[in-house]
């Protein structure tokens, strides 16, 4: 579990493109989860259930992935972890949701998808609380 948690040392410009990264696409991606987040308070729970969970659970679930998880990235805390549900997310979105459209026609999830791979993969570089708390 640490090993998920240390910040790997990096050159500053490229701690510098992961801050940017980072608040970059989730912040984008609290664009989708802000009204998802109202829909769950409001009690519309019509939405789209790929898994059989049911729709309200399904909706849970991605707010708490797009809402939620987005902030942590965006302020560099657990961001390897955060990104696990953001990724099954945006693959469920793109594979199973949109899975009869050709990939071409969601530009977004696929750029969504490789840059929360990256985030995955590298951290969330010096400029995050990962790195003040678990250096």
């Amino acid at each position: 579990m640490r090993r998920f948690l240390i910040v790997k040392s990096y050159t500053p410009q490229v701690n510098v493109m992961l801050l940017i990264l980072r608040v970059v696409v989730s912040g984008l991606m609290l664009t989708h989860g802000w009204p998802k987040l109202m829909k769950l308070i409001n009690g519309d729970f019509q939405f789209a259930d790929p898994y059989g969970m049911g729709e309200a659970t399904s909706l849970a679930l991605a707010t708490f992935a797009e809402f939620f998880c987005s902030i942590l990235i965006i302020i560099g805390l657990g961001t390897r972890l955060a990104t696990v549900p953001l990724l099954i997310t945006m693959l469920t979105a793109l594979l199973m949701v949109h899975g009869d459209e050709p990939f071409w026609h969601h530009p977004n999830i696929i750029m969504y998808i490789l840059a929360y791979a990256v985030m995955s993969g590298m951290g969330s570089g010096k400029y995050s609380l990962d790195y003040k708390w678990f250096k």
